[in-house]
């Protein structure tokens, strides 16, 4: 199986080249990504528990969905495909921003991200790939964004970010 290639970018989102997905993490290489926030009808957030196999951050809570969109597929598109990959379906995705980040990891690892935020409304099933998904909840992003900051170590440290930095962009 060939490795997977992310697309590295400068700070104003433009394409500069690829490389393999774990020398970007290792070396902390700006690329590009998204995130999805999917909410139901009573405005909670569904988040998930990534795999205990991922190859970082592994068992931390996060948002509904990421990603890296391939060289040359579609910001919006590479959500969906993720979309259907990680939880099983897809929905209508409004884009609301994009947030540029660089975090420091454990495993010597780095996200070093140019990130397009989609939010979306679903109601349906879930069809969980449990390679990717331990476990999903909804919760109100208040009630989320307080439990987070008492209790930070369960959460991805770019789920943080958007709790903290980014709240008022993609919650309210």
């Amino acid at each position: 199986m060939l490795p997977e290639m992310l697309v590295l970018v400068d700070q104003a989102d433009q394409v500069i080249g690829v490389e393999e997905k774990m020398k970007v993490h290792r070396e902390g290489l700006l690329h590009r990504a998204f995130s999805i926030m999917i909410f139901n009808n009573q405005g909670q957030l569904l988040i998930q528990k990534r795999s205990a196999i991922k190859y970082h951050s592994a068992g931390l809570w996060a948002n509904s969905c990421c990603g890296h969109p391939r060289l040359h597929e579609d910001n919006l598109a590479a959500a969906q495909r993720r979309l259907r990959e990680e939880l099983g379906f897809t929905c209508p995705l409004v884009k609301i921003t994009t947030v540029s980040y660089a975090l420091k990891l454990a495993n010597g690892l780095y996200e070093h991200e140019y990130t397009h935020l989609f939010t979306g409304v679903y109601t349906a099933g879930l069809d969980l790939n449990p390679d990717e998904v331990a476990e999903i909840k909804w919760i109100m992003p208040v009630d989320l964004q307080q439990e987070a900051t008492l209790n930070p170590e369960p959460y991805a440290a770019w789920f943080r970010l958007y709790l903290t930095t980014c709240y008022a962009k993609i919650f309210a």
